[in-house]
């Protein structure tokens, strides 16, 4: 798979551990930046070419880095063709349910339904939140999830597109 991958200065050591983790999986990466680290660079200066570049289609997905992910997202969101999704850790879910529709206690399991469910292609993780191993975690389930085929779906995910 084909992943660009982007981040502010709070999760520039984490993007560098992810990348060669995906990598090692047998994913292309890209990453887009920063090369060295700035303690007052601005995320929409990185987070935005990543963006563009999934909305054209130059990659499969992306995944982005931020303090709390949340600005990161946002900007993200703004571009056409790009749905972000925002993870901090995992929960415990209070009644959750998986993708098939089934119960589930997975603390994992609201990233496959963002993909699934939603078609995230830009995963947005919250550095400050997560230790390296839940971040490794968090893009191996996410990257693993299809996205559904179902009708309903694809509507909703037809009309953010358009919209």
């Amino acid at each position: 798979m084909k992943i660009v991958l982007a981040t502010d200065h709070a999760g520039f050591e984490a993007l560098k551990q992810l990348k060669q983790f995906l990598e090692s999986l047998g994913h292309i990466c890209t990453d887009l930046g920063p090369s060295s680290y700035n303690a007052d660079d601005d995320y929409p200066d990185f987070i935005l070419p990543a963006a563009y570049a999934l909305g054209k289609g130059e990659y499969d997905c992306g995944i982005i880095f931020g303090g709390s992910g949340q600005g990161e997202a946002m900007a993200a969101n703004r571009v056409k063709g790009v749905r972000c999704t925002v993870f901090y850790g995992p929960v415990a879910p209070r009644e959750s349910v998986d993708i098939s529709g089934q119960k589930s206690d997975d603390p994992y399991e609201i990233l496959r339904l963002s993909r699934s469910h939603n078609h995230a292609n830009m995963l947005s993780l919250a550095s400050r939140f997560l230790s390296d191993e839940q971040i490794k975690r968090a893009a191996e389930v996410w990257l693993a999830a299809p996205y559904s085929e179902e009708a309903r779906h694809i509507r909703r995910i037809k009309k953010l597109d358009e919209g």
